[in-house]
């Protein structure tokens, strides 16, 4: 036999959904090569196969498993503390390829504040604990609520890393770190509180047009000056995004020239009735649009969840995160039935909206609003899932990780000139004959997969290279073949008997 064929067989070992756990186990090894990686980082896996990569001694088993998202994080912990600083950075960062889940498992506070609180990146030299946190920060793993829950923590890293996300604590938590016992602590609270000082700000303001400049006139409090020199240089649309704006400049960036300025505007809970009643008469339709929706959004939570769906298409496959602070369940229903498609759309991606709204939404007129609430809710139907998989190219991959898109229903799609459409069809158990000779190789992979095949008939497929890796990927694949193949994949045995020879 080829290594090509032991490659395929070892590729659908990995993957196979009926694979029990002693057979996974003998995949995580380094003889099993890109197969046992593939798996490690790539599927859910019982908890026997996840204790062997935890203590596996190859650092590669270690990395990939650490790069799971599949896996609940409370199982990677260790990993956190690995002796590999590698291996903690890919816990930190988390897995980067087109297939990684939309809907972001964050880390559990524990394995957050190992990493925080580290005095070292790993035994092995090759990173320090900084190079790690920086892996963390830009991995969309960090709740955003979790500055909240440290700023009370006993220890002064973690109060440190709170005081440094000041406008993201209550007003208490200010109070107190002002008065932390540790100098540290004190200090970066001090300079925190300076961004919320309009002469502070002014005082200490980089040059304008600073890449630091326009982080600052976007987040913190300005002073009339600041705001006037802003409109003189028209450096307004760090003010249009700003919280903190002045009521005054949010009447005038009403009436900017440039329309995007005032779509910027036009949905901020703060923005006073008479520019908002004029942006509805504005020449822009989208300004006018989004001028509709303002008399509905009364807090900034609900102005962020607005922007999340009137700031992006029908295609967007932006990752899925835990707001720090959520609207009410009222408003999301009040969002329900309103004439206003975006709202709708706001409330079908909120997945805690009760199941006679999503009924009623999964046939709502607008499409955009289905397929937020196919990609967003559990409760989605599964017909609507199969709709948006056909229709929608870019939810595929997000899609077939949602545990309520249908396994079957799919067999009218056999003939479908998308060949990735065809091979959802040609996985349905309920297919009369798989399609083992279509045209495109993963549509034959599929059907080589389709559990309806006999151990038989999938004996002749694991020897032809278009079909061997659907077929040793088949759930209908018995356990000691799975065994035997292992044998020849990774000890290079004998070939193993075939079903008929057993």
């Amino acid at each position: 036999m080829s290594d090509s064929l032991r490659e395929l067989w070892l590729r659908g070992i990995a993957f196979n959904e009926a694979a029990p756990a002693d057979v996974l186990i003998r995949l995580v090894d380094e003889a099993a090569g890109e197969a046992g990686l593939l798996m490690c980082e790539g599927r859910d896996l019982p908890d026997a196969v996840i204790d062997a990569a935890l203590r596996h001694p190859v650092e590669r088993i270690r990395r990939a498993l650490a790069r799971n998202l599949h896996v609940d994080p409370a199982r990677l912990a260790p990993l956190a503390s690995d002796p590999s600083g590698l291996v903690r950075a890919y816990l930190a960062g988390g897995t980067r390829t087109r297939l990684e889940p939309r809907r972001v498992r964050p880390l559990p506070n524990d394995i957050l504040v190992t990493f925080l609180t580290a005095q070292e990146g790993g035994e092995d030299g090759r990173l320090t604990e900084k190079d790690i946190v920086g892996e963390l920060w830009s991995s969309r793993r960090v709740p955003l609520s979790f500055p909240r829950d440290m700023a009370g923590h006993d220890h002064p890293a973690l109060r440190l890393y709170a005081a440094f996300q000041w406008q993201s604590l209550t007003a208490a938590q200010r109070n107190v770190l002002l008065d932390d016992p540790d100098p540290a602590v004190r200090e970066a609270a001090r300079k925190g509180s300076r961004q919320l000082d309009p002469e502070a700000v002014e005082a200490e303001l980089p040059p304008i047009g600073s890449r630091y400049a326009v982080f600052v006139l976007s987040t913190c409090a300005l002073s009339p000056a600041v705001v006037e020199r802003c409109f003189a240089e028209d450096l307004v649309h760090p003010l249009a995004r700003n919280r903190h704006t002045p009521a005054d400049a949010l009447a005038r960036l009403a009436r900017h020239p440039d329309a995007e300025i005032r779509r910027l505007v036009a949905t901020r809970p703060d923005l006073g009735p008479e520019a908002a009643a004029e942006l509805r008469q504005d020449p822009d339709e989208d300004v006018r649009m989004r001028a509709r929706l303002q008399p509905s959004i009364r807090t900034w939570a609900e102005f962020h969840e607005v922007q999340k769906v009137v700031d992006h298409g029908p295609d967007c496959t932006c990752p899925i995160t835990q707001p720090a602070d959520e609207p009410s369940p009222g408003w999301y229903a009040t969002c329900a039935a309103s004439e206003e498609p975006v709202l709708r759309g706001v409330a079908a991606s909120w997945p805690g909206l009760p199941a006679e709204l999503v009924g009623t939404l999964a046939l709502d007129d607008d499409e955009e609003v289905r397929i937020r609430l196919a990609c967003h809710h559990p409760l989605a139907p599964p017909h609507l899932l199969l709709d948006v998989f056909v229709t929608r190219r870019a939810h595929r991959p997000h899609l077939l990780t949602l545990p309520a898109f249908p396994r079957t229903g799919r067999t009218h799609l056999i003939g479908h000139p998308d060949p990735e459409v065809r091979a959802l069809a040609a996985a349905d158990p309920t297919l009369p004959e798989p399609p083992l000779e279509d045209p495109d190789d993963a549509v034959r992979r599929a059907a080589a997969a389709n559990p309806t095949l006999t151990p038989e008939a999938l004996e002749t497929l694991l020897t032809d290279l278009r079909t061997a890796e659907g077929a040793a990927g088949n759930p209908s694949l018995p356990v000691p073949r799975m065994h035997a193949l292992l044998d020849h994949g990774l000890n290079g045995a004998a070939t193993p008997p075939t079903a008929a020879q057993r």
